[in-house]
C-alpha cells in the first residue's frame, strides 16, 4: 500500500460536508458498531505493506498506535482534526520525502471487543478513511495495562517496508496512552488476535528488541491522563525505550510533537528549527512540543539506519540526505 498522493483540498472538503450534514468522522464507531472493522482486523493478515512506487521512490514507513479506552478515547479524534498539521510538516517543509502512515488501535486482549486495530499504510486520503473506521472501545480493564505487547508483536512480525528491506532504514513507531503493556504476548492471545499459531509467549523485551530492529519506536505519555503520573508506568515503559518516552502536556499537540521528533531523527531540522515551523504554521503547539523533546534533542544521535539486511548491495554514497523544501518543490541536500 501507500500510492496515491494527500491532498489538503479533500479532507476540507469532507470535514464541510461532515459539518453541514451533521455526519461524524468517526460514523463507524458511532454508529454503533460493536466489533473491529474488517479492513483493520489483524486476524490472518500476512503483512501490512510500505513499499516503494513511482509516486513515492522513497517510502518511509511510519506507524501510529493509539490507547482508544477510558481517558484515552479523544486520542483518535486529536489525530483526525490535526492530520493536514501533521502531513504539512512532513512534506513542506522536507522532513520526509515519501511518508506512508499507518493508524491503529490498542486494547486489551482479556476483556476488550477490540484488543488490536491495524490500518494500512498510506500516502494519500485514504489515511483519513482508516481512522474513521476505528471502534472507540471506551471501555478498558482497570488493571492499567492495554495490550501493547500484542501491537508489537504484529509490527515486528507483520509488516513489510521497503524502507528497511531495501535500503536498511528504519520506520517509525509511536504508541500514545498511559498504561502499562502485559510482560509477555501469550500465545492463546496471539492465536485469538493475530492468528500465528505459536507454542509459547513471547516476553516483551524480546518483542521490543525485534520490534527495533525495523523501527525506530516511541511511546507517548499524555500528562493529565489517568495513570500518566504513575512512577510505574514511567519505569516500565523507560526500561524499555529509554529515552525515547516523551511526556506530552497537551495532546492537541500530538501531530506536532510526531513530526518534530521524525525531523529530528532524520536529521532534517534541529528543535528551534522545527518550532520555527510551528509558528510560521500558526500553530499554538511549540510550547508543549519544546517540553516534550527536549531531552531527545538534547541527546540527538544520527539519522536511525540500521545495517543493510541481507542480500543488498552496501555499496554507494553514505552521507545523510537531508530534505530542504524550496519554492514549494523538495529537493535534497547532502549533508
Amino acid at each position: 500500500m501507500g500510492s496515491g498522493h494527500w491532498s489538503t483540498d479533500v479532507y476540507a472538503a469532507r470535514a464541510s460536508y461532515r459539518a453541514s450534514t451533521g455526519a461524524s468522522a468517526f460514523a463507524y464507531s458511532d454508529g454503533g458498531a460493536t466489533k473491529v472493522h474488517a479492513d483493520l482486523d489483524p486476524f490472518g493478515v500476512t503483512a501490512r505493506e510500505s513499499r516503494d512506487s513511482g509516486d513515492h521512490p522513497e517510502s518511509l514507513a511510519i506507524g501510529v498506535l493509539f490507547d482508544v479506552t477510558g481517558s484515552m478515547g479523544n486520542v483518535p479524534r486529536t489525530l483526525q482534526t490535526k492530520l493536514p498539521d501533521l502531513l504539512g510538516l512532513l512534506l513542506r517543509k522536507g522532513y520526509v520525502r515519501d511518508p506512508h502512515i499507518l493508524f491503529g488501535a490498542v486494547g486489551d486482549a482479556t476483556c476488550d471487543r477490540a484488543p488490536l486495530q491495524i490500518g494500512q499504510f498510506e500516502a494519500d486520503n485514504r489515511m483519513d478513511d482508516d481512522l474513521g473506521k476505528i471502534l472507540l472501545e471506551g471501555g478498558g480493564g482497570g488493571q492499567m495495562r492495554e495490550s501493547y505487547e500484542l501491537a508489537m508483536y504484529f509490527m515486528a512480525r507483520h509488516t513489510a517496508i521497503d524502507c528497511f528491506e531495501k535500503r536498511g532504514k528504519r520506520g517509525y513507531l509511536f504508541m500514545i496512552g498511559d498504561e502499562l503493556a502485559y510482560p509477555k504476548a501469550k500465545r492463546r492471545e496471539i492465536a485469538k488476535v493475530i492468528g500465528d499459531e505459536r507454542a509459547e509467549d513471547v516476553p516483551i523485551a524480546d518483542l521490543v528488541r525485534e520490534l527495533q530492529r525495523k523501527y525506530d519506536v516511541y511511546f507517548i505519555i499524555p500528562e493529565g491522563a489517568y495513570h500518566s503520573g504513575s512512577r510505574e508506568l514511567t519505569d516500565f515503559w523507560r526500561k524499555l525505550l529509554g529515552q525515547n518516552v516523551l511526556y506530552l502536556d497537551d495532546l492537541d499537540a500530538v501531530c506536532e510533537t510526531i513530526a518534530l521528533t521524525i525531523g529530528l531523527a532524520e536529521d532534517a531540522i534541529d528543535l528551534d528549527e522545527g518550532l520555527e515551523h510551528l509558528a510560521e504554521a500558526g500553530s499554538d503547539a511549540g510550547a508543549s512540543v519544546s517540553r516534550a523533546l527536549a531531552r531527545l534533542d538534547a541527546s540527538r544521535a544520527p539519522v536511525a539506519v540500521s545495517s543493510t539486511p541481507p542480500g543488498l548491495d552496501a555499496s554507494g554514497p553514505s552521507a545523510t540526505t537531508r530534505l530542504s523544501a524550496v519554492a514549494g518543490n523538495v529537493c535534497p541536500v547532502t549533508a
